[in-house]
């Protein structure tokens, strides 16, 4: 997952199957194979505490599909750079974006040793759009726009997807700060689409606080204002930033929606 130390250059990917890692974890909750008994394990001691937590996977992966869907559809958006898109499970962006839009290319940035050996998998584009890979850590945003740079063209409008990272980030300032440099780089007509847990539950903020404890990479719960802070500059999309399943539900949603500790939205740079 971002944030965690990548291997080094030329080492060829390690995967420490002793310690939980939190795309694993992920993909656990999720329904996914890509796991090992250590991070079923620490999915299970978080659920233990936080039961709520499958529900909040679902409901990101959810609001990555609407947004996207929006994205490609009604903003006319072609480009995507997806940073920390963690293991590939079903309806990963490329795969919605280019059901709306074939031609629609697609970067993804994760430093997962897991991650990288699943890469293909998140290679399969359409014949005609383009899918790519970057092993990059979000803690260099430079390094991760001057490789994207080679696939998007930074010229025109590109959809910064960033689903439950900055949370990996402990110091607030700091995530603002990457996530800005990130944006500069775009130009006028991109957008973000971003999400993160919040600290409105005394079982989440508990679950969280035992994970990092057991040895899994720490994430950092943030407020709703917080979380609304990252979209500074930028003009909100309607509802605003909301918790994610009340963004722009689907009406077969409508009078079903789960609530649960994770807020989001999708923002425009003028």
């Amino acid at each position: 997952m971002i944030g965690d130390t990548p291997a080094a250059p030329g080492s060829g990917p390690k995967i420490d199957t002793t310690v939980p890692h939190s795309a694993r974890i992920w993909n656990y909750w999720l329904g996914g194979k890509d796991n090992y008994p250590v991070d079923r394990e620490a999915g299970d001691r978080f659920l233990a505490v936080y039961p709520e937590q499958r529900d909040k996977a679902r409901a990101v992966r959810g609001f990555l599909t609407r947004a996207v869907r929006y994205l490609a559809g009604e903003a006319g958006i072609r480009q995507f750079l997806d940073v920390g898109t963690g293991l590939p499970t079903m309806d990963n962006t490329h795969q919605i974006a280019q059901r709306i839009a074939p031609e629609s290319k697609i970067v993804y940035v994760d430093n997962d040793p897991l991650v990288l050996v699943h890469a293909r998998a998140l290679l399969t584009s359409s014949p005609e759009g383009v899918t790519d890979y970057i092993d990059a850590d979000l803690r260099t945003p430079d390094a991760i726009v001057a490789e994207a740079a080679k696939t998007l063209d930074f010229s025109e409008p590109i959809a910064l997807i960033m689903m439950g990272v900055l949370g990996h980030i402990g110091d607030y300032t700091q995530a603002r700060s990457i996530l800005h440099q990130l944006l500069d780089a775009l130009p006028s007509g991109s957008y973000l689409a971003q999400c993160d847990g919040t600290a409105t539950n005394e079982a989440y903020i508990e679950a969280i606080r035992q994970y990092a404890k057991g040895g899994g990479v720490p994430y950092n719960l943030r407020s709703p204002e917080e979380i609304a802070g990252f979209y500074e500059g930028l003009e909100l999309v309607e509802p605003g930033v909301v918790p994610i399943p009340r963004w722009r539900p689907d009406a077969i949603d409508i009078g079903e929606i789960v609530e649960v500790d994770q807020d989001g939205g999708v923002g425009r740079k003028a």
